[in-house]
This record gives structure tokens, sequence and C-alpha cells, in this order.
């Protein structure tokens, strides 16, 4: 009877020393500025739990039911996972990225009323749906975070990242608020669709370069027939550089979608290769490409 106990105890002690080692979080969120929950999910680098007087820089990602592992190979259509847990895994342990915190941050219905930037500064007196999660982003959830782990919570330290309609949020949230973010990136922005933001912000701006660093790109094929914003991304690219971005900005095209041979050697799943070959607006090319961004915006500490 004592040693059974006893075994009980230890398996006890052991089931919550290893759930207080998880590395991939989930958690609600309840947000006044949202009036609702938002679920959050949340990646603790290799070294956290050794490590306990380290600091880390954080990256907030948007859609964040689809970047982990954890969301499966067959979520978004069949397109899978960013797999940003294992990619970020792999860069650190190379050496090519510093380790950092991720927090994903899962859409909602209101998704591209969210994510829009163009709705922001109308004369409504209403908060649109792009001020509400600005503000459950930098009034909530970072001050959240920054106070339950061991964040660098300064702006040199502090990403944003999406894709399509979250690429073009992520970059307007680090041009208003360079104070909180400075970083960010945008894969296949979708700035075809809001040109709100190169039209009538960035064109006319004349002053200097703000304190960001900024990874932007896209394919040259989309599912609509398109060319995955390259056009637009280039032009948004451009004007950053005229304003003066230089090396803090880093513009990448991915030319060619893949051939089916390499197609099966990245694992897709096969009834998925002949959209693949024509459109490069998805997940699978997204998780593809996604290292560049991370290794351009948290590079190795000296």
């Amino acid at each position: 009877m004592r040693r059974t106990v006893i075994l009980l105890f230890f398996a006890t002690v052991m089931a919550q020393f290893s759930r207080a080692e998880e590395r991939l979080l989930t958690r609600p969120i309840n947000s006044p500025s949202l009036n609702s929950a938002r679920t959050i999910r949340i990646y603790l680098p290799p070294s956290y739990y050794g490590e306990l007087k380290r600091r880390y820089p954080v990256l907030y990602l948007h859609d964040g039911q689809n970047v982990f592992s954890s969301a499966g190979t067959n979520a978004c259509f069949g397109w899978g996972n960013w797999e940003l847990d294992t990619t970020v895994d792999e860069l650190c342990k190379a050496g090519r990225m510093e380790e950092i915190i991720m927090v994903g941050v899962d859409s909602s219905a209101s998704r591209v009323a969210e994510y829009w930037g163009s709705h922001h500064g109308t004369n409504s007196a209403a908060n649109t749906e792009f001020e509400k999660y600005d503000s459950f982003l930098i009034q909530e959830l970072k001050p959240k975070i920054d106070s339950e782990y061991r964040t660098k919570s300064e702006p040199k330290h502090t990403g944003v990242m999406g894709s399509s309609m979250g690429g073009i949020c992520s970059i307007i949230l680090a041009w208003d608020h360079p104070e909180v973010f400075g970083r960010a990136a945008s894969l296949s922005g979708a700035f075809q669709v809001d040109t709100n933001f190169l039209q009538d912000i960035l064109r006319p701006y004349h002053g200097n370069a703000k304190p960001t660093r900024l990874y932007l790109d896209s394919g040259a094929v989309d599912f609509t027939g398109g060319d995955d914003g390259r056009r637009s991304t280039e032009a948004v690219a451009k004007e950053f550089e005229r304003i003066g971005w230089g090396k803090e900005l880093m513009h990448y095209v991915d030319e060619k979608p893949l051939a089916p041979a390499e197609l099966e050697k990245a694992g897709l799943r096969r009834d998925k290769w002949s959209e693949a070959q024509t459109s490069q607006h998805n997940e699978f090319y997204w998780r593809l490409r996604v290292w560049r961004a991370l290794t351009f915006l948290f590079p190795p500490a000296k």
C-alpha cells in the first residue's frame, strides 16, 4: 500500500513537471477591446526552462490557429500549418537566428475587418474592427505576455508577422506603432486589395524612415489568376526604399512554383500538387519561405 502511494505521488509530481515544461501552450484571453475571448497559442524557446534569468524577443503572429505544428498536416484545406515551432527550433539549433517567444493570435469571423488597416482613421466615432484589434494587441495582450513571461519588451525585440491580409496588418501596425513593434513581416501581403496604404500613406510620406526592420515577400502566381500581389508588394518595397529603409528592408520574390518532384520531396499531399503549381498564396509556400523572415528579423545575437 505504501509503495503504491509513493508511486502515485511521484507520478503526480512528474505529470505536473511535464506540464510546467510544455513549450506549446494554448489559452483563452478575455478582451474588453474585442468584447470577447480570443485564443492565443504560445511557443517557448528550447532554453526557456533551463536558463531562468534569460529574456527573449517576442514575435506576435496573426492567424495563430495555423502557425504551429499542433494544427496538424491537413490544416488549411490540406495545405498544412506553418510549422513555425519546428522551423524556429531548427534555425536556432543551427545558430541562424536568436531564440524567441512566439505568440499566435487566432483569427475570428471578423478577420478581414480586423486585419484591414485602411479602415483605420475614419471619421466614425465608433472604433473600427482594426482599431479594436490594434488595442487588443498593444494595450491588453502585449502587457500580459510581458508580465507573465521573460520577454525583452523593447520595440527592437518585438515583432509582428502575418500572411495575405495578416501581412498588410503587420506592416501597418509597425508603421503606426514603431514604439511597440520594431520588426514586421508580410508574406504574400494582399496590398492589391488594400491600396490605401500605398496610395494614401506611403507615397505622400516625405519624413524619415522609422526605426523598424521590415520583411516583404510574394510569389508570382495565385489562386485568383493574379501574381500573388507581386506588383503591389514591389511598389510598397520601392516606397520604403525611397523613404530610406536601406538595409532594414528585405524584399524577396519566389518566382517559380515547385515542380511535382519538388512538391513530393516537400511532403505536400498529392491531391494538392496541381493547385500548388498555379498558386503560391497558401500555407505550404509560406511554410517554405518563412525562414527568410525569421532570420532577417531575429538574427543571431552577437
